[in-house]
């Protein structure tokens, strides 16, 4: 079957979406944000592809979850999900498909996520407390931060649902002090990535 055309009305929100995307400066954001993020990521890719060359940092990782105890995995699952969540969740699931009730584990790893991104919201509010931090964001950053806090319910949306840190997208919702009562709905989003994990790693399809 042939995909339904547009209505005038999808066609129309979508125009006044954009639209208000470009009065507000959203798509100048993204664009400076990412020219500014850019060298660090491409440093960041060559550090571990580098690592990796010489030791195979997911074959590690699957060994360690092979050594640890059950509560030792779920810790350092923890740990990194709370800590910048650079360790990849995926590793963890595919760690729960192997015990005898993989929907139990996957849970649990679902909500140590969720409860990490949580608690890295509030890393991210400490460190606004810090004198040469909220000095910074207060006269180099203001322009941005005001910007930011517009968008901030997408940023943790992107966070939550998309393979990139969830932990990273909540830090920087706690520094530019987006309500966290937000941050809590819309990080809830996190468990839909887990069952939709869980559905493809556990091959339910």
């Amino acid at each position: 079957m042939k995909p339904k055309p547009k209505t005038k009305n999808e066609k129309s929100r979508l125009k006044l979406l954009h639209q208000y995307y470009s009065y507000t400066g959203f798509y100048k954001f993204v664009w400076q944000a990412v020219k500014k993020a850019l060298p660090y990521i491409i440093a960041i890719v060559i550090a571990i592809y580098a690592v990796n060359y010489f030791f195979d940092i997911n074959k590690a990782l699957v060994k360690l979850t092979e050594v640890l105890p059950v509560y030792g995995v779920l810790l350092f699952f923890f740990v990194s999900e709370t800590l910048l969540g650079l360790v990849p969740p995926e590793i963890f699931i595919a760690w729960s498909g192997k015990m005898n009730q993989p929907w139990i584990y996957l849970s649990i790893l679902a909500v140590l996520s969720y409860i990490g991104g949580l608690l890295s919201y509030w890393i991210g509010r400490s460190a606004t407390k810090i004198p040469s931090v909220h000095r910074y964001l207060e006269v180099k950053m203001e322009k941005q931060l005001k910007n930011s806090k517009k968008w901030g319910g997408f940023l943790i949306i992107v966070g939550a649902l998309l393979p990139l840190p969830f932990s990273m997208a909540c830090i920087a919702a706690g520094i530019i002090k987006f309500p966290f009562k937000n941050v809590v709905l819309y990080g809830s989003l996190r468990l839909l990535r887990f069952v939709i994990y869980g559905l493809i790693i556990f091959n339910v399809f």
